[in-house]
């Protein structure tokens, strides 16, 4: 890849994506990349330190409340509008979410993972609590530890590189816009497209489940409510 796009979708959450933010523009890239944050309607608050903080740490940020009138969550739009901008400069587009801590050394081991790999899709790092072992969502990988592996469960979109030969490939254009999330879906065309979705248990990224999201903890403390306002508030669509 000449070059990575690397996005973070983020509501609010602020002080995770900061750290998130530092964490990425500290880290040890060789690789030509633009770091931009799609600022989806945090209030007026958090949208101002989101625009000090571009300008202290050097990314870009897109407030989406400047594209679209269409209230949170707009993921899809984020992936539309990502994905014609990596296409139209050769990139590969990683994305990062607001929830998760990268190493110095995660980005370019994954940009140079999946040139290794002529059929990559996806390159994904496998997510880990403080503890450093595996947790939602890469539970399925115990037992592949410290290794890359070919993977044809979904992959999430914690920390993962898609790669431009399968951006060119598949229209984001064609998602199903009743969906909130779209990584099922995208991991699902990767493979549909002859690609392979490549996982790096190696290449582990902290992560605080749903930090940015903290109605969705419910899942795990009160799994009866969550399911409850899936149904319904219509939320969580994947």
């Amino acid at each position: 890849m000449n070059c990575v796009h690397i996005i973070t979708p983020v509501k609010d959450s602020i002080e995770l994506t900061l750290q998130t933010a530092k964490a990425i523009m500290e880290s040890d890239i060789k690789t030509p990349f633009k770091y931009t944050i799609y600022n989806d309607f945090s209030s007026d608050k958090n949208t101002l330190i989101l625009q000090q903080a571009s300008q202290d740490m050097g990314f870009e940020l897109v407030n989406l409340a400047d594209i679209t009138t269409t209230p949170s969550p707009n993921y899809l739009l984020v992936l539309h509008v990502a994905q014609k901008r990596a296409i139209a400069e050769n990139a590969g587009l990683l994305i990062i979410e607001s929830d998760v801590i990268v190493k110095k050394d995660t980005i370019q081991s994954l940009i140079d993972g999946a040139d290794e790999r002529p059929d990559c899709g996806f390159a994904a790092s496998a997510t880990v609590d403080e503890n450093g072992d595996l947790n939602y969502p890469y539970l399925f990988a115990k037992g592949k530890e410290n290794s890359v592996f070919a993977e044809t469960k979904h992959c999430s979109f914690c920390c993962t590189l898609l790669s431009l030969d399968f951006l060119k490939s598949f229209d984001f254009e064609q998602l199903d816009p009743a969906k909130n999330w779209h990584d099922v879906t995208i991991s699902r065309q990767s493979l549909k497209n002859g690609f392979k979705n490549y996982v790096f248990t190696n290449l582990p990224v902290w992560h605080r489940p749903h930090g940015s999201r903290p109605w969705k903890q419910l899942k795990y403390k009160n799994p009866i409510k969550y399911y409850w306002y899936k149904l319904t508030k219509g939320l969580d669509k994947i």
